[in-house]
């Protein structure tokens, strides 16, 4: 009944529910335009198209973009190049010092940032158009009914300006709706395979006790992965009290919490990156047998020799990613500076050593489940016959970024009605027998 009533009360509010119908509009344009197909192509003949198959790295980006890249809508790629744009500035902010300046000024810094972020989308997109438009062209010729030359101009503008209207709606979102826009873009197109996938995994099985079964999988999944991303190490901080004129401040114990999978969904997303530059080097040369022979193991997702792989590669970039992320030293001096301690340790390089210690040993357990929640797919396709489809919704990034993107949403919800329940339902608030007074 108490979730009934939360659901009620976000339709009471009227700058929430505004909110939400201004976020589901934007959505539904997202989604319209990723049907919308690409000047000069035939949409009839990609229906025969298996080149992005389901069990292949094509098929699994064709997954994040809500099966735009099969379909070559103008939504094709997504907002995948402004992640990538947004991963390279952010890495760059930790070994170039002029990021590292950007970081520390603040909000004017932050807008340079995303003018350059901007900028790099703009250009990643149009090398990853051309990628794509020569992929089309080679794996469904017979869909391209222009001149290859001019397809490939007019793809790569088209695919360009989709990316940016996809990065604007985004934006959008975040200004005027509910939740953070990009991660939502991403979490729908997502959330739209599912379907279909779900249909096709009914009635490939024979039995529907198996399907039961994997759906009762399926949710025990979604709830460890939630304890994975809710997990965190409570550190207590002790306030010095001090007196500023008749007041008294400080004296009080607090929490620095610090969370198990710190790095969220970035780790996989860096691996899956490394796991596609062996099936580039593949595509580049496909008469070359040696080349085939030496990177044939990467084209497969669902491959042993794959998932070994990109378990360790994941386990990697979770501690390469924890330590750009979360600075001890940085932690230690901002409690110095507020006159907070960790009882039992010395303020300064102690303070450093400790909570350093602490992240490593809550980082490795973290990093080993994050890893194998990103093989998992590969695991119920091979162990246990699920459809490679609906596999992607077992781990990996999916559900990783399903999980992630909803917990936040569902808080920045909950944040909305608890104020609102202070304000308009409390004796504090704007009752109508204060109105009339």
């Amino acid at each position: 009944m108490g979730l009934i009533e939360n659901f009620r009360n976000i339709f009471k509010i009227e700058d929430l529910k505004n909110r939400i119908l201004y976020t589901v509009g934007i959505l539904m344009v997202y989604r319209v335009g990723s049907y919308i197909t690409l000047p000069g192509v035939d949409a009839n003949q990609l229906i025969n198209n298996t080149g992005n198959a389901a069990d292949s790295l094509l098929g699994l980006f064709d997954l994040f973009v809500g099966g735009a890249f099969s379909r070559a809508g103008v939504f094709a790629l997504g907002i995948m190049p402004y992640i990538t744009a947004a991963i390279i500035i952010q890495l760059m902010g930790a070994v170039v010092p002029y990021f590292q300046k950007l970081q520390r000024e603040g909000e004017e810094g932050r807008r340079k940032i995303t003018r350059l972020t901007r900028y790099g989308t703009v250009g990643i997109t149009a090398v990853q158009a051309i990628g794509f438009s020569i992929n089309l062209m080679s794996t469904a010729p017979q869909a391209i009914v222009v001149n290859e030359v001019f397809f490939v101009i007019t793809s790569m503008i088209v695919l360009t300006a989709g990316t940016v209207f996809v990065m604007w709606l985004g934006e959008r979102i975040s200004e005027r709706g509910i939740g953070n826009g990009i991660s939502l873009i991403i979490m729908i197109g997502i959330i739209a395979a599912l379907p279909a996938n779900f249909y096709n995994e009914v009635t490939t099985k024979a039995n529907a006790i198996l399907v039961i079964i994997e759906v009762a999988a399926l949710i025990l999944v979604i709830a460890a992965v939630v304890m994975l991303t809710q997990g965190t190490r409570k550190i207590p901080v002790q306030y010095a009290k001090r007196v500023v004129g008749r007041k008294v401040y400080g004296g009080t114990t607090q929490y620095l919490p610090l969370r198990v999978n710190a790095a969220g969904v970035m780790p996989i997303i860096f691996a899956q990156s490394i796991m596609f530059i062996p099936s580039t080097i593949g595509s580049f040369f496909p008469e070359n047998e040696t080349v085939q022979f030496l990177t044939q193991w990467s084209v497969d997702f669902t491959g042993v020799t794959y998932s070994i792989v990109f378990f360790f590669v994941c386990m990697f970039f979770t501690f390469f990613y924890t330590a750009i992320a979360i600075n001890p030293k940085e932690m230690a001096d901002t409690m110095k500076r507020q006159g907070g301690f960790i009882p039992g340790v010395r303020p300064g390089k102690q303070t450093v050593e400790f909570i350093d210690n602490i992240l490593t040993k809550i980082t490795l357990p973290g990093s080993i489940f994050l890893s194998f929640v990103a093989i998992l797919p590969a695991i119920a396709v091979g162990l246990f016959g699920v459809t490679p489809g609906f596999a992607l919704f077992y781990g990996g990034t999916s559900l990783l970024i399903i999980v992630g993107v909803a917990l936040d949403t569902l808080q920045q919800i909950e944040s909305h009605l608890m104020m609102r329940h202070y304000d308009g339902f409390m004796k504090t608030g704007r009752i109508k027998g204060r109105r009339r007074a």
